[in-house]
């Protein structure tokens, strides 16, 4: 497994398919632990990543760091994390279709070497890009949905959303991401 994700690193850290190779720091490939029970994809590195070649760094990074450890998790025991892009778009605007098309390739071959139980789809991004729902990330979020080699998958807000409505009252983005982590959580441990 580890191999096969150093290989197709490799291949990712010389792509030139889109304009964002153009403009990069860092390609941003993933981090945590490879393994077949969860898998966390996020959208697109920001600055901070980009500046690091590592996803979820910044403060969003740490944010995500609290929520799984809330529940025991750790990115070093437990979860690996990529994005459904792997360069960072100008501004942290959204990647645009042919950006998100150019390193489809990439996301799917790290999901067809590991084959997750569990795959969190973490903000509007990536669920568009995994996902062929009629709405957005706050419908969807907290559902469970059935995923490729017969994975589930679960929408969960992105921790940057997270950052901008501060309020833990019951209904609250906050409140219902600590729902769905306890649900992760749980459905985790019975794998």
């Amino acid at each position: 497994m580890e191999e096969e994700l150093e290989k197709l690193r490799q291949k990712c850290l010389n792509c030139t398919k889109c304009s964002l190779s153009k403009t990069r720091t860092n390609v941003v490939f993933s981090d945590g632990i490879p393994n077949n029970k969860l898998v966390l994809v996020g959208e697109a590195p920001g600055f901070y990543e980009d500046k690091s070649g590592v996803p979820f760094v910044g403060k969003a990074g740490q944010l995500l760091d609290k929520i799984f450890a809330s529940v025991g998790f750790s990115r070093q025991k437990d979860v690996y994390i990529m994005n459904t892009i792997k360069c960072r778009p100008p501004n942290n605007r959204d990647p645009l279709p042919i950006e998100k098309e150019a390193c489809r390739e990439y996301m799917e071959a790290q999901l067809e070497i590991l084959k997750p139980k569990i795959i969190l789809i973490c903000g509007n991004v990536a669920l568009k890009s995994l996902l062929d729902v009629p709405y957005g990330i706050t419908k969807a979020r907290g559902k469970w949905f059935n995923g490729p080699y017969g994975s589930k998958m679960m929408p969960i807000y992105h921790p940057s959303y997270l950052l901008r409505n501060d309020s833990r009252e019951v209904g609250s983005p906050k409140w219902q991401m600590w729902q769905d982590i306890k649900e992760i959580k749980k459905v985790y441990e019975s794998l």
